[in-house]
């Protein structure tokens, strides 16, 4: 489930459906329980957003690491 969970399509799938839920939820769901669902819909994404990010970051920290070691 993990591996699932930390690939790509998924984690693209996550942000932008729970984006989309909380910018849309406090103006369908009337009072607190629609604020609060946006909060957590954006907590959520922000989480899946923050792991593409890193993952970016890994593999692009992983190319030059190899570009570097042909160099030598």
């Amino acid at each position: 489930m993990k591996s699932l969970l930390a690939s790509k399509p998924v984690l693209w799938f996550l942000f932008l459906f729970n984006l989309a839920v909380a910018a849309v939820a406090p103006f369908v769901v009337d009072g607190s329980q629609g604020v609060m669902t946006g909060v957590g819909m954006g907590v959520v994404s922000l989480g899946a957003g923050l792991s593409l990010f890193r993952s970016r970051g890994q593999r692009q920290g992983q190319q030059g690491h190899g570009a570097h070691r042909q160099q030598i």
